[in-house]
């Protein structure tokens, strides 16, 4: 890749997503547009940031970006997160909201659904707690293609591998040839949305809990801490923040607060200024509502 394409193609994906990809990302790169470029018929890479330069592909465009999205997911990453979200989180939710007996979950950046839909398992391992209780579960990602997966719920062997559990294996998901697929009832407990987090999030309606992990890492320190003021504005006073186990909020906003001994945990912090809050959406009919978005 020219040095000037490179320059130009580096903010393009910046501009667009908020990834930062410095110099010695050119093999990165370089790898991941090649079956672009191949695709859309482009002999070259060179050619491919000329089109992206002319700016009259929107299918050019969308499949760049959702190239250098890194998709990585397995089911009960990292496992704490969601030990915490059984122990603290959802008993709290169960407490705080026992007179409207309803609560919203925002996954960002779900690519391929494994999150969300961990999120979704232990929601159902936990029915007889929620009887009676209304609750939506939004994954949203900027790629599309990773959330054509995740919608699909069908999933490899080694993927099935990776993190979850063999019970539940067993129990929500039905072997299809060398795959998996995901029982409807689960996926039926996920709205997905593509949404760039770049944006506003007003659209999207207020949240009681966000996972929001290993995404931040990919942005510079202005990005992230644009993204955790919107978050601020996001999650209810007395909701929750789940971030990655490399991701933090120290030194780069007062809108949250860590939860002690709870590593990957934070709080609204209730002395920052937050804004105009999101309006919670509320549920209509005995049904869950879908979100309003910019998407």
């Amino acid at each position: 890749m020219k040095p000037d394409d490179f320059t130009y193609f580096t903010k393009y994906i910046y501009d667009q997503s908020g990834i930062v990809l410095g110099a010695d990302k050119m093999y990165l790169i370089e790898s991941r547009l090649a079956p672009v470029a191949r695709k859309f018929n482009l002999a070259t890479i060179d050619l491919l940031v000329g089109q992206l330069r002319g700016g009259r592909d929107a299918n050019l465009q969308r499949e760049v970006v959702d190239a250098m999205t890194t998709n990585e997911s397995f089911f009960f990453r990292d496992g704490k997160p969601f030990d915490q979200f059984k122990s603290v989180v959802l008993p709290q939710l169960l407490a705080n909201r026992a007179a409207k007996k309803s609560f919203r979950i925002w996954c960002a950046a779900a690519s391929t659904g494994q999150e969300p839909y961990t999120i979704a398992m232990i929601l159902k391992e936990a029915a007889l707690q929620l009887t009676g209780w209304r609750y939506e579960i939004v994954g949203t990602d900027l790629s599309t293609e990773a959330l054509d997966r995740a919608k699909s719920g069908i999933y490899t062997q080694f993927e099935v591998q990776r993190g979850l559990p063999i019970q539940l294996l067993v129990k929500y998901f039905k072997q299809q040839g060398d795959k998996w697929q995901i029982a409807p009832e689960i996926r039926a407990m996920v709205q997905y949305r593509n949404f760039n987090l770049l944006h506003e999030f007003a659209g999207l309606g207020g949240f009681d809990v966000v996972f929001c992990r290993n995404v931040l890492i990919y942005f510079d320190a202005p990005t992230k801490s644009a993204t955790l003021a919107r978050l601020g504005r996001a999650v209810a006073s007395d909701g929750y923040l789940l971030l990655g186990a490399a991701e933090t909020v120290v030194g780069l906003t007062d809108q949250f607060k860590p939860v002690p001994d709870r590593r990957g945990l934070y709080a609204p912090n209730p002395y920052a200024f937050r804004g105009p809050r999101a309006t919670v959406l509320k549920f209509a009919g005995g049904g869950v509502q879908s979100p309003r978005g910019t998407g």
